[in-house]
């Protein structure tokens, strides 16, 4: 091992961090080698991936380290107290300031001060914090006094901070003091080879804690737990682990076993941010679905034109690969017609008689081209072809018509009423 993996492994003995994934390190490193400075950093991640860990790490590699590390999270302090809490006030300053009181910038002179959640700072806090960042002088509450402060300030988000400027939510020329060193911690879904390391080390800390056998799982349910989305990355994950250990029917858990305890992912977007993997989540609904089967018709369509055109303008190859050619692509064309109204569906198949009877005459005029079958129809048009055609097949009984569809019925009592089918 290098002197730089010898102390990431370090690291991680010392605060307990486990995982071996390459983003997970890279942030590791990042955090040794910013320690030795005095300049801003700014953590970035999701909540649970543990960003209070990384600010005690730089910390503790600093020359600051025999001082104060105060952490604050900016969320948990109503907007109206926070500066007093982080630069003080003086007596009487406002009614319930029977005495005077230190901040938390004052206090942590020498250290250096962890700000968590600092995309919460109202506006006017913020003006204040760059001065402090800019020029080391802050003013108490109530006061005229310029204070000089020595802090070395980290900085955390789960927000992104600069979609948050671009709202005039956050200050820019903050946003960009703050973010000098950017370390990005990444979410547990982008770290899946960590999971079975992670499960080992939660299901031996339940097993010291609540004196019970350690809790072991099969392929199938540690492939469950890799597949889950774990929307409070380290901090869910744990707390899954534990309430699996407590309540787990049998100590080898299977995969069927685990569906009782998997959280369910919830239905908002999470916060993205540049560093993160791309990992869509898609909520289809039945909207989707029936466009998504349209665009499967309009694709096998669109694969009998081209063959179609090639025809058309004399593209001649021996007899049975022609022969053939043609009955791909009317096929391919009576595939989608099944889906058609009955007039389009019949004109294809008079195209595909035409075709075995005149084999040996391959030359279509550009008006007889099978291009002008979908040439003018829209998802729309379609959309509602395929409704007319499964109430007319079904006599207007709406629940086989929705099953034949692929969609729920309320959703087609939608649609009858968007496209005036309602007499049908």
């Amino acid at each position: 091992m290098t002197a730089i993996q010898n102390k990431i492994q370090a690291i991680k003995n010392r605060y307990q961090i486990v995982g071996a994934s390459p983003m997970l390190n890279n942030a590791i490193e990042k955090a040794i080698k910013v320690a030795p400075t005095d300049i801003s950093v700014l953590i970035s991640g999701e909540s649970g991936v543990g960003k209070e860990n990384f600010s005690k790490i730089i910390h503790q590699l600093s020359k600051r380290k025999h001082g104060n590390l105060i952490a604050i999270n900016c969320a948990a302090i109503p907007s109206g107290t926070i500066d007093s809490e982080l630069f003080g006030h003086e007596k009487g300053s406002f009614t319930s300031a029977y005495d005077s009181r230190k901040g938390y910038f004052e206090t942590a002179n020498g250290g250096t001060i962890f700000l968590d959640e600092i995309s919460e700072l109202p506006l006017e806090t913020q003006s204040r914090l760059l001065r402090v960042l800019e020029s080391g002088e802050f003013i108490k509450v109530g006061s005229s006094k310029v204070l000089k402060t020595d802090i070395r300030l980290i900085a955390a988000s789960n927000k992104d901070l600069l979609e948050k400027t671009k709202k005039n939510k956050f200050r820019e020329d903050l946003y960009y003091r703050l973010n000098t060193v950017n370390i990005h911690i990444p979410p547990l879904r982008n770290r899946k080879e960590d999971i079975p390391m992670l499960f080992a080390k939660f299901a031996s800390d339940f097993s010291d804690k609540y004196k019970i056998p350690p809790l072991e799982l099969d392929n199938s349910a540690m492939e469950m737990l890799k597949q889950q989305y774990w929307p409070g990355n380290i901090r869910q994950f744990r707390n899954t682990i534990e309430q699996i250990s407590i309540l787990g029917p049998e100590r080898l858990m299977k995969g069927k076993m685990m569906n009782e305890f998997l959280p369910v992912t919830p239905g908002k977007e999470l916060i993205k941010f540049e560093n993160d993997e791309p990992n869509p989540q898609e909520n289809i609904n039945d909207r989707d679905l029936l466009y998504k089967f349209l665009i499967d018709i309009k694709k096998d369509v669109s694969e009998a034109k081209t063959i179609m055109l090639e025809l058309a303008h004399g593209i001649k190859s021996k007899e049975k690969d022609f022969e053939s050619s043609i009955e791909y692509a009317t096929n391919k064309l009576i595939k989608a017609g099944n889906n058609l109204p009955d007039a389009e569906y019949e004109f294809i198949k008079q195209e595909k008689k035409a075709n075995e009877n005149n084999s040996e005459n391959n030359s279509y005029s550009e008006s007889q081209d099978i291009t002008d079958i979908h040439e003018n129809l829209s998802l729309a048009d379609q959309e509602k072809s395929l409704i007319i055609e499964a109430l007319k097949k079904y006599r207007g009984k709406r629940k086989p018509a929705a099953k034949e569809l692929g969609i729920s019925e309320r959703t087609l009592y939608r649609k009858i009423k968007e496209y005036e089918l309602e007499e049908m």
